[in-house]
């Protein structure tokens, strides 16, 4: 599920309109979110849920990170929450989100239907954020997943070590078990990596 982009002709930002207070100086910058890493540098990066997971989470430090998120020009929040949480925020912020909810680890159709939708993404030099709760097996595994499957990294065990070092955190089962069914997938049509960006991470916000 994605939020809708209304024409910009209509509205002036191509974004859906919504009362957002100006903010101006430190509140403005906002925090940059908790785990947040470059997968993709300045294309693609992953943290743990804006505001925190489970009972960490919090609004002010919610609508703080998003700022930040904002700040850097992400041009697109992806959640694989499978409940609908944080979306309404993203919305009162003028975010554009798209919502792929992860159940399990053995939905082989909604995971090409995600990765067709990231690298048409990415293709078309937006910027995107994906999260879950909490930075763990199912994101790690999805982000492998993604390099392996867009032929960015040309083996399973290679996606594996190359999303381990970048995290800085061992993948357990799940995560390899996404990476796994992303090997099952048909290619796209044209591999990610001619596209003008490469593999890359830094924990530090963008320029």
């Amino acid at each position: 599920m994605e939020r809708p982009e209304v024409d910009g002709d209509e509205l002036g930002t191509g974004r859906l309109a919504c009362a957002v207070p100006v903010m101006r100086g430190r509140w403005a910058a906002g925090i940059v979110p908790r785990n947040f890493t470059w997968v993709i540098k300045d294309r693609l990066a992953v943290s743990e849920r804006p505001g925190g997971y489970a009972s960490n989470h919090r609004k002010v430090r919610r609508h703080e990170e998003l700022l930040w998120l904002r700040a850097q020009n992400f041009d697109r929040i992806v959640s694989l929450l499978p409940g609908s949480h944080n979306l309404h925020a993203y919305d009162e912020l003028g975010l554009v989100w798209s919502h792929f909810p992860m159940t399990s680890t053995d939905q082989l159709q909604p995971l090409g239907e995600f990765y067709g939708s990231l690298v048409a993404w990415l293709r078309r030099g937006e910027r995107v954020l994906l999260h879950q709760d909490e930075l763990g097996d199912n994101v790690m595994g999805v982000v492998a997943g993604y390099l392996l499957w867009s032929r960015i990294l040309a083996d399973e065990p290679q996606a594996i070590t190359v999303v381990e070092q970048l995290l800085r955190r061992q993948m357990g089962r799940p995560g390899r078990v996404i990476v796994s069914l992303a090997g099952e997938l048909p290619p796209p049509s044209m591999p990610a990596g001619d596209a003008p960006f490469s593999t890359g991470a830094t924990a530090e916000p963008p320029a």
